[in-house]
């Protein structure tokens, strides 16, 4: 398969010009402008934040690509669907609110926002998935699939169950409705290492099915038949004592985002840009962020997201570890990621999406001054 361009630039400034107008320059020179935007409803697929996050991408990136959209003749909207898990953004009226106070809407960012799956996260479309292996019908916010175009605006950063969150992570997993992301995390569940539980009741706190109880003994367990296997208790943990079943359950976890993603762009111009800055060891689903796992990279963007997501892992790989981090003490040679959570393997998700013709692991890399 012919290597799809990527296009990225650094964080360097001269006086006088900003970041945002490097940006802008990278979206133009990446051919974005070559899709027909003209009166077509095109969403913009980000992800607001957690609250107590501070790791998401600011108003002012996303701004730069709705006034292009708009340029363009286009109807531009931010856009993300709800959480499966307990917190901020599990409903629409709470996941606007968040996104209101993180700077998004029409006086920062020129365009509306929309949650894609409705109050409750029930308000989706299924999308028939011919080629996949573990997805028949993908489940997919309605806002999502009714917009005539894609565009995702990612933050690259790591990610428990993933490895990391790039492009394929925020179009597959986060354009799943509620019951998409728990089609998509179902075929794992954690389990309790009891001797390393403390019972501080962190991870009941964050589980939004009650899956989670104490016996007397204050430790945790798991009752499998509530649990759906979303992750969030893993990140909760802060003394490993939940623990995934096996690294099987994250393989097929990637697998499906990668089969979502097909189902999310299939039939759709579409355009990716991610921001490998702040990388942050988990999602922005966290109500907190942790000191980045490496130095900011810069912006890249392409017409590819398997190609966009394989280039900035490498760019990544390519800079050392953060002191201070939780990987200050890994070798240079190791993988950034895998390092931050031994359990993922994100090439997976590469893999499976390129198998499915998604795009290709193979780049070229075109650098902009």
């Amino acid at each position: 398969m012919t290597p799809s361009k990527v296009y990225y630039t650094d964080l360097h400034v001269d006086p006088g010009t900003s970041l945002l107008q490097k940006l802008e320059r990278l979206i133009r020179a990446a051919g974005m402008g070559e899709i027909d935007f003209r009166q077509k409803f095109t969403a913009l697929k980000l992800h607001f934040g957690e609250e107590g996050n501070l790791a998401y991408l600011r108003p002012d990136y996303v701004k730069v690509v709705a006034d292009l959209v708009k340029e363009w003749g286009g109807v531009p909207f931010l856009t993300d669907c709800n959480t499966l898990y307990v917190g901020s953004r599990k409903n629409a009226v709470d996941h606007l609110n968040v996104a209101m106070l993180h700077g998004f809407g029409p006086m920062t960012t020129g365009c509306q926002v929309i949650i894609a799956d409705g109050l409750k996260g029930t308000d989706e479309g299924i999308v028939p998935v011919p080629c996949g292996e573990y997805v028949k019908e993908a489940k997919i916010g309605r806002a999502i699939v009714d917009a005539d175009i894609i565009v995702s605006v990612n933050h690259f950063k790591g990610h428990e169950s993933a490895g990391f969150g790039g492009a394929l992570k925020n179009l597959g997993m986060g354009c799943g409705s509620r019951a998409g992301k728990m089609e998509q995390h179902a075929s794992g569940k954690p389990h309790v290492e009891q001797p390393l539980c403390t019972g501080c009741r962190t991870c009941a706190r964050q589980c939004a099915h009650d899956a989670i109880s104490f016996g007397e003994d204050r430790k945790a367990s798991i009752d499998h038949s509530r649990c759906v296997g979303c992750g969030r208790c893993l990140g909760a943990c802060n003394f490993d004592a939940i623990q995934p079943p096996d690294s099987h359950s994250n393989q097929r976890l990637n697998q499906k985002i990668a089969e979502y993603s097909w189902a999310v762009l299939a039939g759709k111009p579409s355009f990716h840009i991610s921001l490998v800055i702040d990388v942050s060891p988990y999602c922005d689903c966290h109500g907190e962020n942790d000191i980045p796992l490496v130095p900011d990279v810069g912006f890249f963007a392409s017409f590819d997201p398997v190609a966009l997501d394989q280039a900035c892992a490498d760019a990544c790989n390519r800079m050392p570890p953060m002191p201070g981090s939780m990987i200050q003490d890994s070798s240079p040679k190791e993988d950034r990621f895998t390092s931050a959570f031994p359990d993922t393997d994100w090439q997976v998700a590469l893999a499976h999406a390129e198998k499915l013709g998604l795009g290709t692991r193979a780049y070229e890399l075109v650098t902009l001054k």
